[in-house]
């Protein structure tokens, strides 16, 4: 391999796959949902995708950071929004409802395995921009606030977690 390559199964590569693998399960669940809210704030989630894949994919000296605190920052504020017009959680909830807030939970899921790779690939890796990984920890926090609201709006019914029965 040449001097700036590195191999498929590198922890880096594997974490902007997986970004890339959220985004194409946000532009999914686009398809299905009912609130023009969610599906407004879905575009823009994977526009913020490609620019923190670019990142991912350049690490080198003079690459200029794409994703920036006040990205993440911006996805607080969107989470914090869309709370206030939910119902207080007061238990667990399984993943599901409508068909929107389904992909959306399958998406959190996705976005949770991409931090844990992005994780992994920072130990070894230390030019990877650092304001990713608070970026995709917001990121999956909201998109769980996001099924929430997107089964609110489409009549779906949260599940309540009852443990063993």
């Amino acid at each position: 391999m040449g001097q700036n390559q590195v191999d498929k199964d590198c922890p880096r590569i594997e974490a902007y796959g997986t970004v890339d693998e959220l985004n194409s399960l946000l532009g999914v669940a686009s398809l299905y949902l009912v609130s023009a809210t969610v599906k407004e704030t879905v575009l823009k989630l994977q526009n913020d995708l490609f620019f923190l894949g670019a990142d991912l994919a350049n690490v080198s000296e003079d690459n200029e950071h794409r994703v920036q605190q006040l990205d993440w920052e911006r996805l607080e504020n969107w989470i914090d929004g869309y709370e206030k017009k939910l119902p207080r959680l007061k238990n667990f909830i399984l993943p599901g409802g409508s068909p929107g807030a389904a992909q959306l939970h399958l998406a959190r899921t996705v976005c949770r395995r991409a931090e844990r790779l992005l994780v992994r690939a920072m130990r070894t890796e230390l030019a990877i921009n650092a304001q990713i990984l608070p970026y995709l920890n917001r990121l999956s926090d909201l998109l769980f606030v996001l099924a929430r609201f997107e089964n609110m709006k489409a009549g779906g019914i949260e599940e309540v977690w009852r443990g063993k029965s």
